[in-house]
């Protein structure tokens, strides 16, 4: 295949790639934002189509063709697409769903901050791998190699963002997502985003000489595709540090947030007993959960039990109650977050946890 040759067929996948990442990474960050009421509906309607992703993938595994190479990238693209809806709007996270402690340091900074997306790593490895198996020794691979990619570099721009970045695009993070802005670190450079671009720039160089170089007109689709795809995400992390604001592209999916600043997130604070019975004390997340107070957003705080120190955590309806180590002059403390919930009912069902 000549060189003329092959520049035609790199266009139409190249250009392909490109609509796919902007409309893919606009339509997951507005629907992230939205109403939470609606986040039930984006969920199932993410999985309905991952489902469909990782069924067209394994169809398509054995067509090698331009068509199916285009195919299952969108079919990557899509699956990858639900992990990221399912973190963001909070259903698959991490047992940790609280800010940063001021004192964190060192190695317990590193182990709370990947305690935050625990739940949500270890589901993005099981979606690789069902990809990988249902494509397993066949010639089209595009799906789950797609997926390999989105989910590499992923993993690179939150390490980038914990180890500190000028520009962390904060204001795209949905609200109840909001204590993740405290493991991120504001500095102008950190020791691993050369190795990350430098990572994205040989790789999508060693992909797109493959394309110019291949020996099918599906080689080339596929090779074309995954170049481009590697070449954004080297882009996405260099926004991390550009002196301008390269998360523009997609700001227009955050205009729906204006209607909540009539009724914005207020925070609270309370302390509950002394000494708190941890069984009355769940009940009271669980009533927070069903709204039994109002729109309360998320509840944490720490207190004392009959047998020990506890941690606890309220968000999307799911509530978490953990052992927890006490600083010295630890006292016990509750904070509410949400709009307009009822402050005196919230108090007194704490006040009735006391053991």
């Amino acid at each position: 295949m000549n060189v003329s040759s092959t520049l035609l067929l790199v266009g139409a996948p190249v250009a392909a790639t490109l609509a796919l990442w902007w409309a893919s990474t606009g339509a997951v960050l507005y629907l992230d934002v939205r109403d939470k009421r609606t986040y039930g509906w984006t969920l199932g309607g993410a999985s309905a189509l991952a489902l469909g992703a990782l069924w067209l993938a394994h169809v398509l595994a054995p067509q090698a063709t331009p068509l199916a190479a285009g195919l299952s990238f969108a079919a990557g693209l899509a699956c990858w697409a639900w992990q990221l809806v399912a973190f963001y709007t909070g259903y698959v996270t991490g047992p940790r769903k609280t800010p940063c402690e001021d004192d964190l340091r060192g190695a317990a900074r590193f182990i709370e901050a990947a305690r935050t997306s625990l739940h949500h790593e270890i589901v993005a490895i099981l979606g690789g791998a069902a990809l990988f198996a249902v494509t397993y020794d066949e010639p089209n691979r595009v799906a789950p190699w797609t997926y390999l990619v989105l989910w590499t570099m992923h993993e690179s721009a939150k390490l980038n963002l914990y180890l500190g970045v000028p520009n962390r695009a904060e204001d795209l993070l949905p609200d109840h997502l909001g204590y993740l802005k405290s493991f991120m670190a504001d500095r102008p450079m950190n020791l691993l985003f050369p190795f990350s671009v430098t990572g994205a720039a040989v790789a999508a160089f060693w992909l797109a000489e493959r394309a110019m170089h291949a020996a099918s007109a599906f080689e080339v689709a596929a090779y074309a595709m995954l170049a481009t795809l590697m070449a954004l995400a080297g882009l996405e992390h260099w926004f991390l540090v550009a002196p301008f604001d390269g998360n523009a592209l997609w700001r227009f999916t955050q205009r729906g947030r204006k209607a909540e600043a009539v009724h914005p997130n207020e925070a609270w604070s309370l302390a509950p007993p002394a000494v708190c019975d941890q069984r009355d004390l769940r009940d009271v997340l669980e009533l927070i959960a069903a709204g039994a107070f109002g729109d309360v957003d998320r509840v944490h705080g720490v207190a004392k039990t009959r047998g020990a120190w506890v941690r606890f955590d309220l968000a999307n309806g799911g509530a978490d109650i953990a052992d927890f180590a006490p600083r010295d002059a630890q006292q016990p403390l509750v904070t509410a977050v949400g709009r307009g919930f009822d402050r005196a009912a919230l108090q007194a069902a704490f006040a009735r946890c006391a053991a």
